[in-house]
């Protein structure tokens, strides 16, 4: 619904696309294109896709008509290689990418590929694959992650002004804790997590875009936190800037 909402987050979003530099196009992981290869778009007109079901039918009709760019995809593959990148020539662009990107980039104009998650792959590796897209930087291509630090669904508080649980509000603090730190490789472990990571990571899809993103961070680059908090007890809305 943060699509066609207005909120502090969406707000928070908007500023975003107002400050930071145009990029090129953008490189998109999204926690709802999670299956077991790694696969890349390569439509130059990738279709809005609504992998969902029991919304208002203003976001069913919603349209995100942002141009693909398949050299981009092309040189994803490259940089990957000789992992074996499945170019999907049908794959649109889901909700997790769009719903944000209708607010960096309202006017649809920046050209999106999407990059597939590899359901079968440890976390460590999803975040080597990002140090390995790191020179699309310099190339002006903007990485964004779409996910959830903290989601839980089975733990939603559906009251509008239900108030966050502990062990979210914790989790949330350490994650956030550990990226100002530059300590990342506290957030590779899957094997050591704690009753807070457990609840607040019941399945790692959501979770796994941040490290695609902090992957790219280099030695001198800030992390900032341009809007942060827990929406409906056990789903975080933190957004994570590098650089």
């Amino acid at each position: 619904m943060n699509a066609i909402g207005s909120n502090r987050y969406t707000d928070a979003w908007r500023e975003l696309g107002a400050t930071l530099e145009r990029p090129r196009a953008v490189l998109a992981v999204s926690a709802h294109w999670y299956v077991d290869r790694t696969a890349i778009t390569v439509d130059p007109r990738p279709r809005t896709l609504h992998d969902f079901h029991g919304f208002p039918t203003a976001l069913s009709e919603f349209d995100y008509p942002a141009p693909g760019l398949p050299e981009l995809a092309h040189r994803v593959r490259d940089l990957l290689a000789p992992l074996h990148v499945e170019a999907d020539p049908d794959r649109g662009l889901d909700h997790g990418t769009w719903s944000v990107l209708a607010h960096v980039f309202s006017a649809a104009d920046v050209p999106v590929v999407q990059l597939s998650i590899d359901a079968t792959r440890p976390r460590r590796w999803h975040y080597e694959i990002g140090r390995r897209l790191a020179p699309l930087r310099a190339e002006g291509i903007l990485t964004i992650g779409s996910g959830n630090v903290v989601h839980n669904l089975a733990r939603i508080r559906w009251a509008a002004d239900a108030p966050p649980h502990a062990w979210a509000v914790r989790y949330n603090r350490t994650v956030r804790s550990l990226l100002q730190g530059g300590r990342h490789t506290e957030l590779l472990d899957e094997t050591e997590m704690d009753e807070d990571a457990r609840l607040s990571v019941p399945s790692p899809d959501h979770f796994l875009p941040l490290l695609y993103v902090i992957g790219q961070r280099l030695d001198d680059d800030a992390t900032t936190f341009p809007v942060d908090g827990v929406e409906l007890g056990s789903i975080g809305m933190m957004t994570v800037r590098i650089g």
